[in-house]
């Protein structure tokens, strides 16, 4: 058995240095039109999730929110694992939990540079040069298939689509 893992980037989120505190800055108007175009286009090709995590940064919060809204998939969970920064090894046990409770299709919403280099670690076991870095656009989503068990390196990409493919 495995898991289908989409690693999703939040939308398009008002410029950086316009909030005192990052972690604040929500969607733009455009932000949430493109984001909500995005979801209603994943419904309309039957996608579904057991599981949607989100980053605890109001902008991946938001679009996590509209994912669901979608009827993509079940009440967001927060997870301080996808703030930026986070490390892959702090949130492997969840994959192990979700994927012992039958979770067959998981979604994180989270953001960059992080999203891409935990698909390529968990995809060829280690990060990438810069040259070679996949680069995930702001709505663009990885899809993974993951094996229950050693998930590092053992995954196989079956989707990288940026946003404009959906819009």
């Amino acid at each position: 058995m495995s898991t289908q893992l989409y690693l999703i980037r939040h939308g398009i989120a008002a410029q950086r240095g316009t909030y005192a505190n990052d972690d604040d800055r929500p969607l733009t108007e455009v932000g949430r039109r493109k984001t909500a175009a995005i979801a209603t286009r994943l419904h309309q090709l039957s996608l579904t999730f057991d599981q949607l995590l989100t980053s605890p940064l109001m902008r991946a919060q938001q679009t996590a929110a509209i994912l669901h809204q979608a009827a993509l998939g079940p009440i967001p969970e927060v997870c301080d694992a996808l703030q930026p920064g986070g490390n892959i090894g702090d949130w492997l046990p969840r994959l192990a939990l979700g994927q012992g409770a039958g979770k067959v299709a998981i979604a994180l919403v989270g953001h960059e540079p992080d999203l891409s280099q935990w698909a390529q670690q968990l995809v060829g076991g280690c990060d990438r040069s810069a040259e070679d870095a996949w680069i995930l656009k702001k709505g663009g989503i990885i899809g993974l298939q993951v094996p229950v068990g050693e998930a590092i390196g053992h995954s196989q990409l079956f989707w990288l689509c940026p946003p404009r493919l959906l819009l």
